[in-house]
């Protein structure tokens, strides 16, 4: 769920949307002249500086760039893009953004890996009616968070997607292609790891959820196990352990990762005119 309190001086938005304001003053440009040299919209500039948009990591690089602030800006909007996500899940994304090392078992894509109009499409399906800004907004801040993808150096990631990630593709072929290629392209990393689960697997003690496991530098390890509409951090070492016995039963029973991006080629293939 989104939470949009622009308004709230105190939050991370408000900063940042301040921080604009100051430096476009102090450097005595207009909107108008900004729009001109970071080649974005000036009504979309504004927005950001009242807070109303979030915008993307692009645009504070642009704008980091032209105010020569260094990373300032960047740094400000990875702690604003917080505040779009519901208090249960900002403590699991300070520790993603932390972490070394993911085992991911999903049922659908994952954020991390999917494509802005995958997400967007994934995202505007909720049956709460949102303005498009409000829909923009997620999505800038679910891409934003791949961003950890490429860190130095980039953490080691596995996902297992479970085969009912492929079973609902979107009307748009064209979405749906993209969105394989994607994660065909992100498996040949030498950071990412793709596997598929079959339904031939048969049952095992994940079913119904997903689940994430997540190990720091340090070698403390949390999970977060996630529902349809729920989701619970988990940290103590004990119950970790015992998911990560599941975790590697379930690659165990998985495809072996060549054969699972065998498998993806294929669907690409199937979805061609």
């Amino acid at each position: 769920m989104v939470e949009r309190n622009p308004e709230n001086e105190d939050s991370a938005r408000a900063v940042l949307a301040s921080e604009l304001r100051h430096l476009r003053r102090k450097s005595g440009r207009s909107l108008a002249q900004l729009a001109d040299e970071t080649n974005y919209d000036r009504t979309y500039l504004h927005r950001l500086e009242t807070g109303e948009r979030l915008s993307k990591l692009p645009v504070m690089e642009a704008l980091d760039r032209v105010y020569e602030t260094g990373d300032l800006l960047v740094r400000l909007w990875k702690l604003a893009r917080l505040d779009a996500f519901a208090d249960r899940y900002k403590l699991f994304m300070k520790y993603e953004a932390k972490a070394v090392i993911m085992h991911k078992y999903m049922l659908g894509i994952p954020g991390l890996l999917q494509t802005e109009d995958y997400a967007r499409l994934v995202l505007s399906s909720a049956p709460s009616l949102m303005c498009p800004d409000e829909l923009e907004e997620l999505v800038a801040a679910r891409i934003g968070r791949q961003d950890l993808l490429s860190a130095s150096p980039p953490p080691s990631v596995r996902v297992i997607l479970d085969e009912a990630a492929f079973m609902r593709p979107p009307a748009d072929a064209r979405i749906w292609r993209d969105q394989l290629s994607h994660l065909i392209g992100a498996s040949e990393l030498p950071n990412i790891t793709v596997q598929v689960l079959p339904f031939a697997a048969g049952p095992h003690d994940l079913m119904g959820g997903s689940l994430s496991l997540l190990w720091m530098a340090d070698g403390a390890a949390v999970a977060y196990l996630e529902g349809n509409k729920s989701g619970d951090l988990i940290e103590d070492p004990a119950e970790v352990g015992q998911l990560r016995l599941s975790y590697d039963h379930l690659r165990d029973m998985a495809l072996s990762p060549p054969d699972s991006i065998a498998f993806i080629k294929q669907l690409l293939e199937d979805s061609r005119p």
